[in-house]
């Protein structure tokens, strides 16, 4: 079971995606916050799986919120579900550890195939707002040149992340088991002194390995 917090400031909102979200059986909203701080304190008493976060909310916006969590509960997923197709928007949050930025117009079916994406280790990102920021991210990426000593099979896992997929179909492509592809995230984090698969995935694009 994929235990889901939201955090969205508008009541009828929260009720219209949890009732969208439990249309699958493997799906349950466990949470509910109406800001970032709240979700904030609630990642600090519950465990859940995925956070879906809106990034416009009083007291706490989404972003710092996303910061936060991650930071002390890296193991969790953050998927950001707002209404603002802004490039820096999701530049910051995909900056800020977030596996996704999903616009509020997207359909039960998408909603509920970004969540699992984002449970399997896949970066999720509404095409327009794809087609806006990675030409951002791609600057500089002729200049920059990946580290030397990443291996020919980290880049090859590394250019697989930077093209959104999830852990079980690198590990299918490469023929390797899903606990090999993940031992081999991990070395890459330490090499690169990352936080997350967001950042390698931010890191494939900049240095051209995509």
């Amino acid at each position: 079971m994929i235990r889901v917090l939201l955090a969205e400031d508008q009541a009828m909102v929260r009720q219209g995606l949890k009732m969208m979200i439990e249309t699958d059986k493997e799906i349950q909203v466990t949470g509910e916050a109406v800001n970032g701080k709240e979700a904030v304190a609630l990642c600090e008493s519950q465990a859940f799986d995925l956070i879906i976060m809106d990034i416009r909310m009083p007291v706490m916006d989404g972003l710092e919120a996303t910061r936060i969590i991650l930071s002390r509960r890296p193991e969790s997923k953050v998927l950001i579900l707002t209404t603002f197709n802004d490039d820096e928007y999701a530049l910051e949050a995909l900056k800020s550890g977030a596996c996704g930025y999903l616009l509020k117009d997207a359909d039960t079916s998408e909603l509920i195939r970004s969540i699992h994406s984002c449970m399997e280790g896949g970066l999720v990102l509404e095409d327009q707002v794809a087609a806006n920021i990675l030409p951002k991210l791609m600057k500089g990426a002729v200049q920059e040149k990946a580290d030397a000593s990443l291996t020919p099979r980290e880049l090859d896992i590394i250019y697989r992340i930077g093209e959104g997929r999830s852990n079980r179909e690198i590990s299918d492509e490469l023929a390797l088991s899903v606990g090999t592809v993940k031992n081999h995230i991990s070395i890459i984090l330490d090499k690169l002194e990352l936080r997350d698969r967001t950042q390698i995935a931010i890191y494939a694009i900049r240095h051209g390995l995509v």
